[in-house]
């Protein structure tokens, strides 16, 4: 079994953040989305990671073939670079369908909406990525075509408006969230199948390393393939531009050949350290700790005193020092952990970090 870069076009909610541009950002950039594509799996059993995801996605699809029918929608939650865009892709790959990509930003209008389902052909699959940032007006147009395959054109203004109903080949809606409590009730409701995925295993990362090392020519060996994983921040996306930046440095300054050593020495200079945090992270976590002595502080001073927006410290930096055990959000502010001072090698002093251990954190 093996693995691939696994997310794709539309990008994330975090796309055009400043400050993600970095090694480890989970944000698809421009200028890496032919690769990317290069490297999705095919079908689902290529597909490496998600075991419960995939086998329920799989039971979806077989019954609607039996059936001969399109099987439900289908939702896809979870961080960016996980996979969801190249699980939609494997949904039409295996229901042999054609698929039509958007993303909810460019349905602004109903009436773009109408004009892309209207033009849907029988059983194609709609891919909305970004599906909780769609306009409402387009979202309430939504309801009734998943539901009942059908919409309302509206011809004129005011009194002399008249509704015309067109009727709409059944299809299935993929839609893809990486932000699944930002979606309304009524829209939630219409999937028939909700699948969230989950950050992967070192393990799995070597297996979706190994893969692309295949397929872009990369002599990989078994622990540089491990010492990469063990930075990617449980992201195959990340996984893989980390290999294609330690694959730079091999052929420009060493044999070509990617060990834990190569691996080790082309990471410093892309400032990736051994748990994956890069610039960005640990000035978050430097400032936190030594200019103000763990906390607790708010977002808006902290994101003043490592020079970024508000935004990008909350969506790029903060959700993995939270899931790395490295910082808490608590009712007070932000809070060093005591694994923060160790990772910076500074000693923590009696009281550092507020009253965590009475309060204890605060994720959301």
């Amino acid at each position: 079994m093996s693995g691939s870069a696994q997310d794709g076009p539309g990008g994330s909610d975090g796309a055009g953040l400043a400050g993600t541009d970095g090694a480890v950002s989970p944000i698809e950039g421009i200028d890496e989305r032919a690769v990317e594509a290069s490297l999705r799996p095919a079908d689902l059993s290529e597909f490496v990671g998600q075991p419960k995801v995939r086998e329920q996605l799989q039971l979806v699809l077989e019954s609607a073939m039996q059936r001969g029918r399109p099987p439900d929608h289908i939702l896809l939650s979870g961080p960016p670079g996980l996979g969801k865009t190249s699980l939609a892709m494997i949904t039409a790959a295996e229901l042999g369908a054609p698929i039509r990509i958007t993303s909810g930003p460019a349905l602004e209008r109903a009436g773009d909406l109408a004009a892309l389902l209207t033009s849907l052909a029988p059983g194609e699959i709609l891919f909305i990525d970004e599906i909780h940032r769609i306009a409402r007006p387009a979202e309430e147009l939504l309801y009734m075509a998943m539901e009942d395959f059908r919409v309302d054109v509206v011809i004129g203004k005011g009194p002399g408006a008249t509704a015309i109903p067109l009727s709409l080949e059944p299809f299935t809606l993929v839609g893809a969230t990486t932000r699944a409590g930002l979606l309304t009730g009524p829209l939630r409701d219409r999937f028939g199948f909700t699948a969230h995925m989950e950050f992967y295993e070192p393990e799995e990362l070597d297996l979706v390393l190994r893969r692309s090392a295949s397929l872009l020519g990369i002599d990989l060996r078994p622990d540089g393939s491990m010492e990469i994983a063990g930075r990617s921040r449980g992201t195959p996306r990340i996984a893989n531009r980390l290999l294609r930046r330690v694959r730079d440095y091999a052929q420009v300054r060493g044999a070509g050949v990617v060990d834990a050593a190569t691996a080790r020495t082309a990471l410093a200079i892309y400032d990736v350290d051994e748990i994956g945090l890069d610039r960005l992270d640990r000035a978050v976590l430097d400032a936190l700790v030594r200019r103000f002595h763990g906390g607790p502080v708010g977002v808006a001073t902290l994101a003043v005193a490592v020079g970024e927006e508000i935004e990008t410290v909350e969506s790029v930096a903060e959700p993995f020092l939270v899931r790395a055990g490295l910082l808490a959000r608590t009712p007070r502010g932000r809070v060093a952990t005591p694994a923060a001072w160790t990772h910076l090698g500074l000693p923590r002093p009696p009281g550092a970090g507020g009253q965590l251990g009475a309060a204890g954190p605060a994720l959301f």
